[in-house]
């Protein structure tokens, strides 16, 4: 066989360029969709049928059902979505996998795309050069989809001729004529290479080369498809390995799904291949079994009627797929009260964008456990039992040693997505994020400074009386509330967030400190209380206040990202 190393090493290369490409188009796509590709994400959270419809668009977009499935393994990971919603963008996201089989079945078999690829890059490459973000997402567009049509023309050009390499044929032909164990073997062959690849899109084209050039027929071809099914779905199981409990059960679900998937259509296999055969035929096309010119379309066809016949009939058994996965990864007791990042830990995203919107998400989770912070401390306030008083205080503690590591792994993890190609839009977010990161980690401070003073209080033995017990009360309530707004702020997102609610509670906030303290100067001075137990309560009141300005910093550092804003003053008001 004249085949050499550099033969192979060629073929590598040919394949990696096409992978190149495809990322790099991926990649640019989600940059030009913007604040599209957020809202489509956002959709997610409605129903399953939804689910799949957002699951297939998104799935269209980035040329990865591994991308998409990893995304929805990290939100449901971060309760962002349920389980049953999950499903559905999965079962979604196997559909939208089979657009680039129809792309390359469509464009790079029936004509030389790869001709004019040196002249769309020789086009779009000033682009890259453009000030305007926008621009040189649409450069790295066309770039990216040339790169690939390119790999793919390499591919076809680098596969060893048959003609010229019989012996080809007869190695395979020990594989090929087992009957249905053919078919079982091609699809173990599809499901490793799937899993080496880590890319079904990838695999699906190198098939579609195999049966260009004769390699194999449309049969296995087939075979192999319904392996990389299989096959895609190991990314996801593995970002789940360090992921919750409901992550892991997502994704099981998906491999569940498509093994199911596999099974049934392993029993039908031949009359079904044989029917969009015939099918085809009659329309005019080539026969697939005869001309190996025939075979990208009917695998297309195969692959998308397959996803879209399986996604159909398991629809309306996804109650009984949840039922299975939670059988199969029983709830631990007290997991969900481990302290750990629940998107960054998965791992960065595809592109920048949507690693932002990971560490989004995982802000919001900082900012509620801060929150929840706030709230163990009103629970010191109010404890008298010594043993308790101290289990609360060394909760506050262990709160605020997280605290200040999950402030360092998300800055780290900004840092990282910095280093990448960013919009406008994504600069600015990322700015903002390490301001909030910042003053969220500050709040969590004032806890515990707040926690500190309590136990000073307990360990001088110093008793409120019920009029300070009453104002400390109204003052954390207050701040309790201005921690919501912060929160709501947080989960509205970077568009239409309004300030007016902030500014409100933050007046209201410093007028009530004003009072406490005129008040607290005439009770120390007509001897309301011992001086100590004065100083206590001026540091508790006070550092309260600093706590919801905090808060406060966090709403304006959001609104930010959007324009500049003028902070209105009381008496605008």
């Amino acid at each position: 066989m004249n085949y050499g190393l550099l033969d192979f090493l060629t073929l590598v290369g040919s394949l990696g360029l096409f992978l190149f490409g495809m990322k790099m188009m991926s990649e640019s796509l989600q940059k030009v969709a913007g604040d599209k590709m957020r809202n489509i994400l956002a959709a997610m959270t409605s129903n399953r049928f939804k689910g799949i419809l957002t699951g297939m668009l998104v799935t269209m977009v980035v040329q990865s059902s591994s991308a998409t499935t990893v995304m929805v393994v990290s939100f449901v990971n971060a309760g962002l979505l349920n389980l049953v919603q999950s499903i559905g963008v999965i079962m979604g996201a196997n559909i939208g996998t089979t657009f680039t089989a129809w792309l390359i079945s469509l464009l790079g078999f029936k004509f030389q795309i790869s001709a004019l690829a040196l002249p769309l890059i020789g086009l779009s490459f000033p682009l890259l050069f453009s000030r305007n973000k926008k621009r040189q997402s649409w450069g790295e567009l066309v770039i990216g989809f040339s790169l690939l049509f390119m790999g793919l023309d390499f591919l076809k050009s680098s596969v060893p001729n048959i003609g010229e390499n019989p012996e080809i044929l007869s190695f395979l032909s020990s594989y090929t004529n087992l009957g249905m164990g053919s078919v079982a073997i091609f699809i173990v062959i599809g499901t490793l290479l799937t899993v080496v690849i880590q890319s079904s899109s990838a695999t699906m084209a190198l098939t579609l080369v195999m049966c260009n050039q004769g390699w194999i027929s449309y049969e296995l071809a087939a075979a192999m498809v319904l392996g990389e099914n299989i096959g895609t779905t190991i990314t996801a199981n593995i970002a789940a390995a360090v992921a919750n409990v409901s992550a892991k059960r997502a994704a099981r679900a998906h491999l569940i799904f498509n093994i199911f998937g596999v099974i049934w259509m392993f029993f039908i296999f031949k009359w079904y291949i044989g029917t969009i055969a015939s099918t085809l035929i009659d329309m005019g096309a080539i026969n697939p079994f005869e001309n190996p010119e025939g075979v990208p379309i009917a695998l297309s066809v195969f692959h998308s009627s397959f996803n879209l016949i399986n996604t159909f009939l398991l629809v309306w058994f996804t109650p009984l797929i949840v039922k299975v996965v939670t059988k199969l990864i029983p709830t631990k007791e007290m997991e969900e009260e481990e302290f750990r990042l629940k998107h960054i830990g998965i791992g960065i995203m595809s592109t920048a964008e949507l690693s932002l919107l990971q560490a989004k998400k995982e802000i919001i989770i900082y900012s509620k456990r801060t929150t929840k912070m706030f709230g163990f401390v009103r629970e010191l306030f109010k404890e008298t039992n010594d043993k308790n008083f101290q289990q609360i205080f060394e909760r506050i503690a262990k709160y605020e040693d997280i605290s200040d590591r999950v402030e360092v792994e998300i800055a780290t993890y900004l840092n990282k997505v910095s280093s990448h190609d960013l919009s406008e839009e994504s600069s600015k977010r990322l700015q903002a994020m390490f301001k909030i990161i910042s003053d969220i980690e500050s709040i969590s401070d004032c806890n515990y400074n707040l926690a500190r003073t309590f136990r000073r209080k307990k360990e001088a033995n110093i008793w409120f009386n019920q009029e300070v017990r009453d104002n400390l009360n109204k003052m954390f309530d207050l701040v309790e509330e201005s921690l919501q707004i912060m929160n709501a702020n947080l989960e509205v997102g970077y568009t239409g967030i309004n300030l007016g609610p902030a500014y409100e509670i933050e007046e209201r906030i410093n007028q009530y400190r004003n009072v406490l303290k005129e008040e607290h100067i005439k009770n120390v001075e007509g001897n309301k209380y011992k001086y100590q137990a004065g100083v206590i309560y001026n540091d508790l009141f006070s550092e309260a206040e600093k706590l919801a300005d905090y808060a406060i910093n966090v709403s304006e550092d959001v609104a930010e990202i959007n324009k500049p804003l003028v902070k209105p003053t009381s008496q605008g008001k």
